[in-house]
């Protein structure tokens, strides 16, 4: 008997060893079933070869049944999950060096508390930190602001009152007490409502789990507590993360209220444009920090993939989730992203001053047919040429991006099988051929075979935009925000920084993107953020 035979003489014996003693052979499909099944994955047998496999595949369904039958949470992920360092030779820190300090201010009060709508997160900070206004003020007015404006808007899912009045009565306890935890302390804002919150609904935009609740707050939730933000409200998403669509109706568009304000962190974006809260925490797993921070003009950071805990956090793709602040100012942005991210010992000793740093010799990658195909933010390249930077053209790596998203459709799909399983898909507000139902059943069809081929081109890809940031020597590329970037940082996990850079004709916002090395979020931030101060789009707020 050859090597070969008799390893698979003895793997088949222990297997069969192994097996619990079945009660009856399953029954084996027919031969045009198994034909259509390899005509889906793009594969044709002969008579024979169908004939052989059907004893097979019988018992091979039987074991996929089995598997269906086993409890599993949302929150269960798989054991194989996406690690961007494989898209690098490189060693990195999965941490986030500490930004650079920021240099203190000095505000008073205003008369009208409501002045305090657009204030930058640094602004309110040196209120509360100067004793000027207590944290429960801040609360309350954040509180009604979002009472008043959500008949309109649809931004809330939610409102904690009681558990943000009681955050808030501690934070000022704490600042008697001559404690103070830094620039977030007593700041209000809002979350996601995919991110749960001890005791309250976390519907995750679905009236399918409109009661659900859970006994712990996600890892960022933890963490923003300990930074001494006060969470005021549970914001809106498109059912199951996506679009803007959620069992509440469509959330608007502050600037433009007749237009939904995209997705799927939609109420995140909504709420902070409407200057109803300072920041937000939203997620993206294709475009939902991205899209919607464009509609809405945010400011905002989708992380390096991992970057930000994502534990308590609702499931879509466990491979391509990541969660990050909306935000009104980059700067802003940087401050939130640094109390949610680990942090180790950076160049605390650099102050940001009001103006922008200088960006000499700054080397900046662009997608020049990108620019070429998008008239409109072409005037950002002469931005940064004033501000010093070395501008250099690029080529992105030619993939099927938007083929390999199999990744991320059989993700979802297995995320809420069950949802599919048993048929209360029917009862979600998308049953459009682009609404998740239809998107779940037809990611039935994807072989595994040919997911672990995209996760396999994936690897390959992040390699390739690793070499193209180093060997181009660029610390990041300025694109437009929905250019092919939007897939590949997606896949990849490579952080992206999008900011307004004008205005349509309707008076709605546009934006422009900059993505950076891994984990190179807070240089990201330094960059973008020495852009925006050169600019005035960000300083524009809708009025309704």
């Amino acid at each position: 008997m050859s090597l070969a035979a008799s390893i698979a003489f003895v793997c088949s014996a222990l297997v069969q060893d192994s097996r619990p003693a079945a009660t009856a052979t399953p029954p084996a499909p027919p031969i045009e079933e198994l034909r259509a099944a390899g005509a889906v994955a793009g594969l044709a047998f002969s008579a024979a070869e169908l004939e052989l496999m059907r004893a097979g595949a019988g018992e091979q369904l039987a074991s996929i049944e089995a598997l269906r039958k086993f409890p599993l949470a949302n929150s269960d992920r798989p054991a194989l999950r996406w690690r961007p360092e494989l898209g690098t030779t490189r060693e990195r820190s999965a941490t986030f060096a500490t930004l650079p300090r920021i240099e203190a201010l000095s505000r008073e009060r205003p008369a009208n508390l409501d002045e305090l709508a657009f204030w930058s997160i640094r602004e309110l900070a040196a209120l509360v930190r100067d004793r000027k206004v207590t944290c429960v003020e801040l609360a309350e007015w954040s509180l009604a602001r979002l009472e008043r404006r959500d008949p309109q808007l649809h931004a809330v899912v939610t409102l904690l009152r009681e558990r943000a009045l009681e955050r808030a009565r501690l934070r000022d306890a704490e600042l008697a007490k001559g404690i103070y935890r830094g620039y977030l302390h007593g700041i209000p804002y809002g979350a996601k409502d995919l991110l749960a919150v001890a005791g309250a609904p976390t519907t995750w935009g679905s009236r399918l789990y409109a009661d659900q609740r859970f006994d712990a707050d996600a890892a960022v939730i933890e963490r923003l507590d300990e930074a001494g933000a006060v969470l005021v409200a549970k914001l809106s998403l498109g059912e199951l993360a996506m679009g803007d669509q959620w069992f509440g109706g469509t959330t608007r568009n502050p600037w433009k209220l007749e237009q939904g304000s995209s997705g799927s962190s939609a109420g995140s974006a909504s709420a902070v444009a409407a200057g109803c809260v300072p920041f937000a925490i939203g997620s993206e797993t294709l475009g939902s920090i991205v899209s919607p921070s464009t509609r809405c003009g945010c400011s905002s950071i989708r992380p390096s993939f991992d970057l930000v805990d994502t534990r308590g956090a609702m499931a879509l793709s466990w491979s391509m989730d990541k969660l990050g602040p909306l935000c009104r100012s980059v700067e802003d942005a940087a401050l939130v992203l640094q109390a949610i991210a680990p942090t180790r010992r950076g160049d605390v000793d650099r102050i940001w001053s009001g103006a922008a740093a200088q960006l000499d010799r700054v080397r900046i990658g662009y997608p020049a047919k990108a620019f070429e195909q998008s008239k409109r933010d072409q005037p950002v390249l002469d931005d940064l040429k004033k501000l010093g930077v070395e501008l250099v053209p690029v080529e992105l790596p030619d993939y099927p991006v938007w083929d390999m998203m199999v990744i991320l459709s059989a993700e979802a799909a297995c995320s809420f099988d069950e949802v599919t399983r048993d048929g209360r898909d029917e009862q979600m507000v998308d049953q459009s051929k682009d609404g998740w139902p239809n998107l779940f059943r037809i990611a039935r069809l994807i072989p595994a075979t040919d997911y672990i081929r995209a996760d396999r081109m994936r690897a390959k890809l992040a390699r390739d935009v690793d070499e193209l940031f180093h060997g181009a020597r660029i610390e990041a590329i300025v694109h437009p925000s929905f250019g092919p970037l939007l897939g590949i940082g997606n896949l990849t996990g490579h952080p992206t920084v999008v900011a307004p850079n004008g205005f349509s004709e309707d008076g709605t916002p546009h934006s422009i993107s900059f993505t950076g090395q891994m984990y190179e979020d807070a240089r990201l931030l330094e960059i973008a953020r020495n852009w925006q101060l050169s600019t005035e789009h960000h300083k524009r707020h809708p009025k309704y």
